[in-house]
């Protein structure tokens, strides 16, 4: 099969198109024939380095395919279903082997770049806006790369449970992206400070929440949108890590919390896998979540994808397809 790797961390130009021997399910693991992959962040800090994992290294964390075979002990679903995953490497190739509990089945109407672009930005927006800090009616929250993949459908979520929501974007055309995806105003952090407009648009006292995946240029002035015992989800560090700081800082702002979540974690149990995947998988087929694919591309050129990515002037979901 043909498949996507890395021998060496490094930049884009690092993955490579191989040929390799197509994968067999072991014991409670279900061998896919993949359609679709999305492209995400953690698999840039994987290539990069940033996420240690043993080389050569697959790349890809989410794919949507049919499954081919299983093997022994699996009850979750059988040849010819059709399914979608996230959080097991390996999707940027023709077939994936995955532990059949982390399949979930894909509603009869979505297609495989849909329910590849779904899951792990989907379920990323549920557990953010339903566990970390669960919003409710009168909250408001702020969003970054509010007209991306991962902030447009935290922006619907938060909007779904009532919150008020401000997102910060870098270009009128992504502001109007954002506006789409309901945010009640949109922040050009290009034109604008976006704490002083928080502060200004909150009348002095902050938002409630701060959902975070940009990491070190947005950092403190996050820190300073928020209200006392105001809560930071830092989620991604697409502009790169933060620094090292004291935590005496979240005291002197207000007594904050910081959390530092991931995906992993939060559907650490099939019924929260359940849960969440059934919520984005159903609300994108219902049509009450809408799922923006900015662009597509064949499994070879998925450095292109990631050169995309990185440089920040995407808006939506980027997806391999996979012939």
């Amino acid at each position: 099969m043909r498949a996507i790797q890395v021998n060496e961390p490094g930049g884009p130009e690092k993955m490579q198109l191989v040929e390799v021997a197509d994968p067999q399910p072991g014991p409670k693991q279900a061998l896919v024939r993949l359609h679709a992959a999305g492209v995400n962040f953690i698999d840039v800090y994987f290539r990069m380095g940033l996420y240690k994992a043993d080389l050569p290294l697959s790349l890809g964390s989410e794919g949507a395919g049919v499954v081919e075979a299983v093997g022994p002990d699996v009850t979750e679903v059988a040849p010819g279903d059709r399914v979608a995953y996230a959080m097991a490497r390996g999707s940027y190739a023709q077939y994936a082997v995955v532990p059949a509990s982390q399949l979930v089945k894909i509603p009869a109407h979505l297609d495989f770049p849909m329910a590849a672009a779904a899951l792990l930005q989907g379920m990323t927006a549920h557990y953010l806006t339903h566990s970390v800090y669960p919003l409710k009616s009168g909250d408001t929250c702020l969003v970054h790369a509010a007209a991306g993949g991962a902030g447009g459908l935290t922006v619907q979520m938060a909007k779904m449970l009532g919150a008020r929501v401000f997102g910060t974007v870098s270009t009128e055309e992504k502001a109007q992206i954002a506006r789409d995806h309901g945010v009640d105003e949109a922040i050009l952090y290009t034109q604008q400070d976006f704490e002083a407009e928080v502060k200004r648009l909150t009348g002095g006292r902050g938002v409630d929440v701060v959902y975070d995946s940009v990491g070190k240029t947005t950092f403190e002035k996050s820190l300073n949108s928020l209200r006392p015992r105001g809560t930071m989800a830092l989620f991604g560090q697409s502009s790169g890590s933060v620094p090292p700081f004291d935590p005496n800082i979240l005291n002197g702002k207000g007594s904050l919390f910081l959390t530092r979540p991931s995906l992993g974690h939060y559907v650490a149990t099939p019924q929260e896998l359940a849960w969440r995947a059934g919520d984005v998988l159903g609300w994108i087929d219902s049509g009450r979540l809408k799922l923006r694919i900015d662009r597509t591309y064949p499994l070879a050129d998925a450095a292109t994808a990631h050169r995309d990515l990185e440089s920040r002037k995407t808006s939506g979901k980027l997806v391999l397809s996979i012939p």
